[in-house]
């Protein structure tokens, strides 16, 4: 490899977690910029149609691309007068640049209908990420299975290639890698919960959900670390904002998931462990007890959104006097049934 135009890699992994390239078998990277690198130096490749070529073939390894979609990576929506041709030429320079860089002549296959990329874990960063993150899902002790998914996930490097000018590339197929990282990010996270390491991931999960607002699984996560933290009010601010958010931008309502983790949150569940919601479409297993005190966590909660009610101290909630003028009016029951104190209300008085 031409060492006077390649950067130093960032460090390796530990042993027991990854599989060092083989000596002559130089690794293909996509998570971040496209690159070409052998273990020890790395060489970033320039802009270029090869370069766009390269990163759908190694987007599909292993699979064949079909010269129809290779031509609107490479060329968009105005590919050039003889673009099968043109697309010929286009892989004998790519062939050029593996010489250059000791990559496998062979790698590139031609085929009936396109071409196919040859890649495994060893050369690809794309399946050695894969390959990490399903040991991860079947590992069963919580420490290895949350090293592997670190692992997996410190593969990837921004911006994600970033030197590939490709509309194509860049509108169908760098949201699905993204999505891919997320999986990664929620399994670390769902680790350290597992470890019991829930106040050293509530900034890492804050970050998270900045950057991705609407994403509901890393709410989840940020919302459960936080109340098994003891932070109850930060918890559901966290699940109101959340809401907010769907319903102002997307028209939608949060997922079932997420609201058995509100409901769970507004009952006090126990929080020394992951809090223990029922399977979706479970009733309840208490219909006179549980249900009853969620259907009055959820009015409260409302009458909290609506502004209505302000949440104080050990679940206890100040009546504002709107409502309380309203209540006296209408001589409704809650009015008749208060407690003593008419300003404090629970989720059990309500229920």
């Amino acid at each position: 490899m031409d060492k006077t135009s390649v950067q130093p890699t960032d460090g390796a992994f530990p042993e027991q977690l990854t599989t060092e390239p083989v000596p002559g078998r130089p690794r293909f990277l996509v998570l971040g910029l496209l690159a070409i690198t052998d273990g020890r130096d790395t060489v970033v490749l320039t802009p270029s149609r090869p370069a766009s070529l390269l990163a759908a073939l190694l987007l599909h390894p292993g699979s064949v691309v079909s010269t129809g979609l290779l031509q609107r990576v490479v060329w968009g929506s105005s590919p050039p007068a003889g673009g099968k041709s043109a697309l010929h030429t286009c892989v004998l320079r790519l062939r050029r640049l593996f010489a250059k860089y000791g990559v496998a002549d062979h790698a590139i296959e031609a085929v009936p209908g396109g071409y196919r990329l040859h890649a495994d874990a060893d050369t690809l960063d794309l399946l050695h990420f894969r390959g990490l993150l399903a040991r991860s899902y079947a590992e069963d002790d919580p420490e290895a299975a949350l090293r592997l998914a670190r692992a997996a996930l410190g593969l990837w490097k921004e911006p994600l290639l970033g030197n590939v000018h490709s509309d194509e590339l860049h509108r169908d197929q760098v949201p699905r890698l993204a999505e891919e990282r997320l999986l990664a990010v929620e399994r670390v996270f769902d680790g350290e919960l597992r470890l019991g390491r829930q106040r050293e991931l509530i900034a890492e999960a804050r970050e998270a959900v900045q950057v991705h607002p609407g994403h509901e699984g890393l709410s989840a996560l940020l919302i459960e670390a936080l109340y098994r933290s003891g932070r109850r009010g930060e918890a559901l601010a966290e699940y109101r904002r959340i809401h907010t958010y769907l319903a102002e931008e997307l028209g939608v309502e949060p997922g079932p998931a997420l609201r058995r983790l509100q409901l769970a949150v507004l009952r006090g569940d126990p929080s020394g462990g992951p809090l223990a919601l029922p399977p979706a479409g479970t009733p309840p297993p208490d219909p006179g007890g549980a249900a009853a005190t969620a259907s009055g966590a959820i009015v409260l909660r409302s009458l909290v959104d609506a502004g209505l009610l302000q949440e104080g101290p050990a679940d206890r909630y100040r009546v504002h006097d709107l409502l309380r003028l309203f209540a006296t009016a209408a001589g409704t029951a809650l009015a008749a049934s208060a407690p003593h104190d008419p300003t404090n209300l629970s989720p059990s008085a309500v229920g």
